[in-house]
């Protein structure tokens, strides 16, 4: 079932969705060639303690860390660690979520360590730019798989592939809800977007083929082909007056 918020709902998600945002600001001053992952992961997990709120990631399913960490052919759902330093000219996706009062927010971003290749930089851009126009088309009467088809457009039309197996997802009192929302599709289909809806969109792009295995650890997913992936994720509330991004700094 699709659950729509009330204005109240909406802004105690704003609320949870700017701790998100502050997080991952805060984080990119730290993601500097020789950290470590699990030493962002530690970050996360004491300012969540500053803040009074609870990461959304830890303990999910059996995910050991606040943050997925996910570094160059990683797509998603890396796993932090004392053994895994950042490098110059890797590229590092970081998805994270809290709960503050019960709700939930998510986002994620991508980050250069130091100086990155044009490719990569291309990729992150083509990424972003693509979530930007999925966020576009979230407004009352359009259809679901309008926000895939803008995604996958602009990724192929750049030459890039979008990644099938992992989606984004409705959210508020659940880390995911219904609706699925693919970042690829057929315009004019799906349900209907209404007023209220609440939904987290994560295009995730590859350079190369969009074939995805997941690594021994059960988590970390990355391209078959060993090609660089990029990851941005914002929540987003449907409203009247158009999208309405939830996951910024207030």
């Amino acid at each position: 079932m699709i659950s729509i918020k009330s204005e109240s709902e909406i802004e105690a998600m704003r609320k949870s969705g700017h701790y998100v945002a502050l997080v991952l600001e805060e984080l990119s001053e730290k993601i500097l060639p020789g950290v470590t992952t699990l030493e962002l992961d530690q970050y996360a997990e004491k300012r969540c303690k500053d803040f009074g709120v609870r990461p959304a990631f830890k303990g999910y399913q059996g995910f050991p860390g606040c943050l997925c960490i996910s570094i160059n052919d990683e797509i998603v759902h890396g796993i932090p660690s004392s053994k895994r330093k950042l490098a110059e000219g890797d590229i590092v996706g970081v998805d994270f979520g809290v709960i503050d009062q019960g709700w939930f927010g998510d986002s994620a971003r991508t980050f250069a360590v130091g100086k990155i290749s044009p490719k990569a930089q291309d990729l992150m851009d083509v990424t972003k730019k693509s979530l930007e126009l999925g966020i576009e088309q979230c407004v009352p009467g359009n259809r679901l798989f309008d926000i895939g088809h803008a995604i996958q457009n602009y990724v192929e039309g750049h030459g890039y592939s979008v990644v099938r197996e992992f989606v984004g997802h409705g959210i508020g009192r659940a880390l995911h809800e219904e609706p699925q929302v693919p970042n690829f599709g057929t315009k004019g289909k799906g349900l209907l977007l209404k007023e209220g809806m609440v939904i987290a969109i994560e295009p995730m792009v590859n350079i190369g083929k969009p074939q995805v295995r997941v690594l021994s650890d059960g988590w970390t997913a990355v391209t078959a082909d060993k090609s660089l992936s990029a990851h941005f994720e914002h929540t987003i509330a449907i409203r009247s007056t158009g999208p309405d991004v939830l996951t910024r700094v207030i």
